[in-house]
């Protein structure tokens, strides 16, 4: 016994060490594997900034320009990773500046954690320098937050907050941690966390759901599947590979769900929503059993849900309980990982081909080559498209690359024609439709895949909220492609505008500054398109680079992009002109 008792103490003594609570916390990340951080020093956070210098061998610490960058940098990080990124901030407009990405991660299904300095404790509720309370401002987009006023209590609420980002139904955390917090020393010990009371993240697999999901399949003269992130998030790709093939399902993809199958495969039909493609879209309200896979039923997917696949049983694969039945009403609702379902799924299905079937979704594919896709890759006017750019780099990538967009047209004709070959290579804003995203995100995305080709396709507009991250591509030598395809406007608001407000442009007219002067500013190699026969050189020398390159295409100031289904409208009323 008395053994037992030495033995237990010395264990003690190996495991507890004192130190501060700023030390404390970057030992944390340490135990939970996270070697860069994107972050931006002030005074509320600075015991830590001083602890991540002499931790610099373990730790990359990344000096965005804004704290938004920092939040979108961590967001590409974990979308092409699959880790938890980490953006940290002081107080007051540190920590608010991060807000944005935040709600982008939350409803993006991003893991990333946040790390907030802020006044300390005996100065909370008094207004002081630099105070607001961030966990009141921050509860509606993150999946969890707490306050952090002891020293004592970072260990478990860091390791609560890693837990909860990436399991389950991933989300962004956040941690605000009073300063005198990060000074007062403490008997410091760590243990990762592994549950939290009350908190299921993955629901368990009724298996009997699975077969009814089966039979109705197996019935099906004309099956359609849906997938969206869920499928990347939950490592399904090749799970819902042999689904769609041994099944002969044809299959659609949500813009965040692109690359879970390449774009080549013969049963991927392209895109749905909004600006998807025309066959998939029309043949939502024509298939028998409609089967959505990690997918929540957006409302730029569904349009309007008075008319959307009314004639269809569904099927819904999801992970979240709280994304059943929200939107659309499900005859078959499987809840669990996408993985353990598709898995279990699999065995019950019969063998198809659903001949037939296929060939509408080539009849329709035939419709929209002719009247669009044609003219976007191989256009015969003189100004240059949006989709000939795509269409350049997809020559030079081969498929490979990884594209990282902003929001607008430009991010619509990306996801339309990119190539990907490879899983999580289409990295985009896609619920908060965030301007700014594409710059920052691609510095996370490079840093967490270095050797892959990273290319962040921006518009004009989008390109200038974040511009200043140049600064952070130079000062880490991020070697990340840079195109900005200009038009002189805010391109999809000005095509709103044309189609629904009788061309009247306001506001949306780009007065913009010499970029490419800009990126030289910044020592990026920099080069200006103009002419159709620059284009596939300027391409070619771009992805050659070693180095960071950045490209400006000037393309034709009011193109639109179609097809396009009016906001509100059914997905049969998808416009091609």
């Amino acid at each position: 016994m008395e053994t037992q008792t030495i033995k237990a103490k010395e264990l003690a003594i190996k495991t507890t060490e004192r130190i501060s609570g700023s030390e404390a916390i970057v030992r944390c990340l340490i135990e939970e594997g996270v070697d860069i951080i994107y972050g931006y020093p002030g005074g509320a956070i600075m015991p830590v900034y001083d602890e991540l210098y002499k931790y610099q061998d373990k730790i990359h610490h990344v000096l965005t320009r804004h704290e938004q960058g920092a939040t979108h940098s961590a967001q590409g990080f974990a979308r092409i990773s699959g880790k938890v990124g980490v953006a940290i901030a002081t107080s007051g407009p540190g920590a608010t500046n991060l807000i944005t990405g935040i709600a982008d991660a939350q409803i993006d299904s991003t893991p990333m954690v946040c790390i907030t300095g802020q006044v300390p404790s005996h100065l909370l509720g008094s207004d002081a320098f630099q105070e607001t309370d961030i966990v009141g401002i921050s509860t509606p987009v993150t999946k969890w937050n707490c306050q952090v006023t002891k020293a004592s209590q970072i260990p478990a609420a860091i390791a609560k907050a890693f837990y909860i980002a990436k399991s389950g139904r991933p989300g962004p955390v956040l941690i605000d941690i009073t300063k005198d917090a990060q000074f007062e020393e403490f008997d410091f010990s760590y243990e990762k966390c592994t549950q939290v009371r009350s908190y299921k993240p993955v629901p368990d697999t009724d298996i009997h759901k699975v077969e009814a999901a089966a039979k109705l399949i197996n019935d099906a003269k004309k099956p359609f599947i849906v997938w969206g992130q869920g499928v990347i998030l939950g490592k399904a790709e090749e799970q819902l590979k042999k689904v769609i093939e041994k099944a002969g399902i044809p299959a659609a993809w949500t813009i965040l769900g692109a690359s879970a199958i390449p774009t080549s495969h013969p049963l991927n039909v392209g895109m749905v929503g909004m600006h998807g493609n025309y066959a998939p879209n029309m043949l939502t309200n024509e298939c028998d059993v409609l089967i959505a896979i990690g997918m929540r039923f957006d409302d730029r997917v569904t349009g309007s849900l008075h008319t959307y696949a009314k004639q269809a049983k569904i099927i819904h694969f999801e992970i979240d309980p709280a994304e059943v039945d929200k939107n659309v009403k499900t005859d078959v609702a499987v809840l669990g990982d996408a993985k353990t379902s598709l898995d279990l799924l699999l065995p019950l299905l019969n063998e198809n081909k659903h001949t037939e079937w296929h060939q509408k979704f080539k009849d329709l594919y035939a419709i929209e080559y002719d009247k669009v896709i044609k003219d976007d890759l191989y256009p015969t006017k003189e100004g240059l498209t949006m989709g000939e750019v795509l269409k350049e780099i997809n020559i030079q990538s081969k498929g490979n690359a990884a594209i990282v967009t902003d929001v607008g047209q430009h991010q619509m004709v990306a996801c339309r024609y990119a190539d990907f070959n490879i899983t999580k290579s289409n990295i985009t804003s896609g619920g908060l439709g965030t301007m700014g995203f594409g710059l920052p995100a691609a510095i996370g995305a490079k840093m967490a895949a270095p050797d892959r080709e990273v290319v962040s396709i921006s518009g004009d507009g989008g390109y200038q909220m974040t511009i200043q991250e140049l600064g952070t591509i130079f000062q880490q030598k991020a070697a990340v492609k840079i195109v900005v395809l200009n038009n002189d406007f805010l391109g999809m608001v000005r095509q709103w505008q044309q189609l629904f407000f009788d061309k009247r442009y306001a506001s949306t007219e780009m007065v913009n500054p010499n970029f490419v002067a800009i990126a030289e500013g910044y020592y990026i190699k920099a080069k200006k398109v103009t002419k159709r026969e620059e284009l596939a050189p300027a391409v070619k020398e771009m992805m050659e680079s070693k180095e960071a390159y950045f490209l400006e295409v000037c393309v034709e100031k009011e193109d639109n992009v179609f097809p396009m289904i009016p906001s509100g409208a059914s997905v049969s009323d998808i416009r091609l002109e």
